[in-house]
């Protein structure tokens, strides 16, 4: 007796996607219109398949290892109840059960079996802005023109010139897709693919725009309007869905924007926080106070502890990166003590004298 869980690799306790999704698998891997596939073993993984995703034939077969449909016929081979002819339909009626397979075999013709041919898609194209640290942070917004394949100015995209009509095309009578038939081993299978004389539209112009030569699509220079959002980081990338090229009688592909933000003289970057420096003598390191630092937003005053120590970081809050509904991060100030170098004779003796007071 067969053992169907064996010959999709799966346990007793799989649930309904696992068993698909093993099936699908063997489907791809032993398809005899595939190089390399075997046909025994695909029919073995269909026969498994046809039991075990169908819930009252997987509980027969768990009890007694076998089925009952068609008057207790055993689900055996092909022979046995198994019956592909509806294939070419996009389903299959395995003794009493049907179902779907089109999404599972569709893959193997090209197309898909429910006669869903997919849209051409335009290329997608990438291109960099160079930022300023403070746009980077604040936001911005760029227009710039890219000369990429669009849709046609003349004729808008109809390929028809303007003034004249359109007809139904003649090679798929409107519907803007063709079937196709193949023999398989399992009898024939009907696939889908988009028209190639009128590209899916399902019509052709009567007299082709002298532009575009019918496509629809021709390349020029169109403007593009980037928001770059705020908070943006170094080589981070923004993507414009449909603003890439254009594909005659599909879809338009995306954009990628690369951004590139400057370093900043003042300023770095450490998550959503900035870290600016405050350089200080030692005597204002010594009693501190009152000491002006530049922000993003302007000068700002800051409080610096007597005795503060070199390397010291001193927190402003929400001065930093804006991120989230109006949050900000910190700006982080860290303190540099200059020491002198040379001393004057006074400052010596100064000094001498804080010595001697055991600073």
């Amino acid at each position: 007796m067969k053992n169907y869980y064996d010959i999709l690799g799966i346990t007793k306790t799989a649930s309904e996607e696992e068993i698909k999704s093993a099936f699908r698998k063997l489907a791809h891997k032993y398809h005899p219109d595939k190089k390399g596939g075997d046909e025994k073993k695909f029919k073995e993984a269909s026969e498994a398949y046809a039991v075990l995703s169908d819930k009252k034939k997987r509980a027969e077969y768990d009890t007694y290892g076998k089925t009952f449909a068609g008057g207790g016929q055993q689900a055996g081979g092909f022979g046995g109840g198994f019956d592909f002819s509806d294939f070419a339909q996009g389903g299959a009626n395995f003794g009493d059960q049907e179902f779907d397979l089109g999404d599972i075999f569709g893959e193997f013709f090209g197309g898909s079996a429910r006669g869903t041919a997919g849209k051409r898609r335009g290329r997608d194209i990438s291109v960099d802005i160079e930022l300023p640290f403070r746009e980077a942070i604040f936001g911005t917004e760029r227009r710039m023109l890219i000369a990429k394949m669009s849709v046609c100015g003349a004729c808008d995209g109809t390929g028809a010139k303007k003034g004249t009509k359109r007809t139904t095309c003649s090679s798929c009578n409107g519907k803007g897709n063709i079937r196709e038939a193949r023999n398989t081993f399992f009898g024939n299978f009907t696939t889908t693919r988009t028209c190639p004389r009128c590209l899916g539209r399902g019509e052709v112009p009567e007299h082709q725009c002298d532009i575009c030569k019918g496509q629809g699509i021709a390349k020029r220079e169109e403007e593009i309007h980037v928001i770059v959002p705020a908070g943006v980081s170094d080589g981070e990338m923004i993507r414009m869905p449909g603003k890439g090229e254009a594909a005659a009688g599909g879809v338009a592909g995306d954009l990628y924007v690369k951004l590139h933000v400057k370093a900043d003289r003042a300023f770095t970057r450490e998550g959503n926080n900035l870290l600016t420096v405050l350089h200080l003598k030692l005597t204002d390191a010594l009693l501190g106070g009152e000491f002006k630092v530049e922000t993003l937003d302007g000068p700002l005053s800051v409080s610096v502890p007597q005795g503060v120590a070199h390397g010291e970081l001193l927190r402003v809050r929400e001065r930093g990166v804006p991120h989230g509904r109006g949050s900000r991060g910190d700006l982080l100030v860290r303190v540099d003590i200059q020491f002198p170098k040379k001393l004057s004779r006074t400052a010596s003796e100064l000094i001498a004298q804080l010595r001697k007071e055991g600073l």
